[in-house]
């Protein structure tokens, strides 16, 4: 290597992760043979665990007793927990995903990261990386949320929050770490 090659800095690795909150919710909804957008809860010891938009947007919160939710709407779709059902189910959306960004891992269903360096170069921007990654996931009716970050876990904060960390501002983004 020439001097300049050693003495180049490097860019540092960016970390995109892919959230899909309701993914749970979704699975179940597919495997009764239901939309996606209709109201839809999985349950565990009588909480809402997680739940669609359509639940949502009736009242249905995390953490609500079961009782309460279907008051609130009396279609809503109880299911309990299935982690199998939701790993089988999540697989479409990590090979979707991983069509555009390979090196895909899977931190739990609905929770996957990648670097985001390669589907930021071949699409241009890291902006223009995360809306084709939402496409490419929303086509296959899973909602789903984009971050990207300095770090892994830092970029599943920023999913949680839809947005993209710029680099080295992981301190201005998490000013308590």
């Amino acid at each position: 290597p020439s001097g300049d090659e050693v003495n180049a800095p490097t860019a540092k690795a960016r970390t995109l992760v892919t959230r899909c909150p309701a993914r749970p919710a979704v699975a179940g909804a597919r495997q009764a043979d239901r939309s996606a957008s209709d109201p839809v809860a999985v349950f565990h010891a009588n909480r809402v665990q997680t739940c669609t938009a359509a639940a949502r947007a009736e009242g249905i919160k995390t953490g609500q007793r079961r009782r309460d939710a279907q008051s609130r709407c009396p279609d809503l779709l109880v299911l309990k927990v299935d982690a199998d059902r939701d790993a089988r189910l999540f697989e479409p959306v990590v090979a979707a995903v991983e069509s555009v960004a390979p090196g895909v891992e899977i931190l739990r269903p609905g929770l996957i990261a990648c670097a985001s360096r390669g589907p930021t170069r071949y699409f241009g921007s890291e902006t223009a990386a995360a809306e084709k990654i939402v496409d490419i996931v929303e086509a296959l009716d899973v909602e789903c949320s984009v971050g990207i970050a300095d770090s892994l876990p830092v970029a599943v904060l920023a999913a949680r929050q839809v947005t993209i960390v710029p680099a080295g501002s992981t301190a201005d983004f998490c000013p308590a770490l």
